[in-house]
């Protein structure tokens, strides 16, 4: 795989108000959430987690809190960017535990210069800004969105030159790949 100078980043910081207790930590097949993403990331050097201090372990990541803690995932990836190297950075949400090496895979291929994301599209063409990759140089995007109150991750996407793949491209992933673990439930079928 080339993923040469490629960072990696969980975001892990939510409350789980939805799911009812701690999602990182639910356990899907075998493996917690948490364990799941980031296999699919175990590619990739450096490994960020981002999350409150202390509440995850995970050998071989290095723990990063949120600079902006309560401010939601645009929040968590301005945290990431600001500790990763210059260069790309895949991040994904810890509730997303169909993600694979081959997806990222994917991703990276595409990285063309210019560019500051790429995403993938579900099947009805909605962007997937939680399991995309960026780069570091997106980060004044990032600071002046939240500086002025705006968390949504697709208004990030608005604003950055962003390649934009096809559900067509991704289906090898499945038809699961995008599938949120929101609630208990989302993991049963």
């Amino acid at each position: 795989m080339d993923h040469a100078g490629c960072a990696a980043a969980i975001t892990a910081g939510g409350q789980s108000r939805r799911y009812g207790s701690d999602k990182a930590l639910a356990r899907f097949e075998g493996q917690t959430l948490l364990e799941r993403v980031a296999l699919s990331l175990a590619w990739a050097s450096p490994r960020l987690l981002v999350a409150p201090p202390g509440r995850y372990r995970l050998a071989g990541w290095q723990a990063t809190g949120d600079l902006r803690p309560g401010q939601g995932p645009l929040a968590g990836l301005e945290a990431a960017l600001s500790a990763a190297p210059d260069g790309w950075l895949a991040f994904a949400a810890v509730d997303l535990p169909h993600l694979t090496p081959g997806y990222w895979r994917t991703l990276t291929e595409q990285r063309q210069p210019g560019a500051l994301a790429v995403c993938g599209q579900d099947e009805a063409g909605r962007s997937q800004p939680l399991a995309a990759l960026y780069h570091t140089s997106a980060l004044p995007v990032v600071r002046r969105l939240l500086d002025a109150e705006e968390r949504r991750m697709s208004a990030l996407l608005e604003q950055l030159p962003t390649i934009q793949l096809p559900w067509a491209t991704l289906a090898f992933c499945g038809p699961q790949l995008y599938r949120n673990a929101n609630r208990p439930e989302d993991l049963l079928g």
